[in-house]
């Protein structure tokens, strides 16, 4: 009898420390995004390019696909008069964490057009360096 109970108290601490260190992951890589919304903020995209792996790729709403480089450059001719995030959801898949929200902004992209309201989907992974870092980033355009 003792053995069982022993089991489950083994068993029942490994889910509180699974779910708690799924907490944390949600925590850290919402704090990401909000890493990115200042640089967007900011109009400074420096404070982005960290936090984007060097394979990244992102699907634009237009459905362009860049890579980090590209992304980096039209980040930085990009001019920004407001913009926030709202509806921002974390879940975790082990080292991989999927974000969504909706993105709202006003300003003028690279090329000069207004900006769009999207809906995003960032994908995180957790580097073997222990970093978060986006992989992979997708927008849709919506009217809110």
């Amino acid at each position: 009898m003792k053995r069982t109970w022993m089991w489950c108290l083994v068993g029942l601490l490994l889910f509180v420390s699974a779910a708690w260190s799924q907490d944390k992951t949600e925590k850290a890589v919402t704090a990401l995004e909000q890493k990115w919304l200042q640089s967007q903020k900011t109009n400074n995209p420096d404070l982005v390019a960290p936090l984007l792996a060097e394979k990244f790729i992102t699907t634009s709403s237009d459905g362009k696909v860049s890579g980090k480089a590209e992304s980096l450059a039209h980040a930085k001719a990009t001019k920004y008069e407001s913009v926030d995030y709202d509806d921002l959801k974390v879940t975790v898949f082990g080292d991989t964490a999927i974000a969504t929200g909706d993105f709202k902004a006003k300003g003028t992209d690279a090329s000069g057009k207004p900006l769009l309201n999207e809906r995003f989907t960032d994908t995180w992974v957790k580097m073997p360096n222990g970093q978060w870092q986006c992989v992979a980033s997708h927008g849709s355009p919506v009217k809110m």
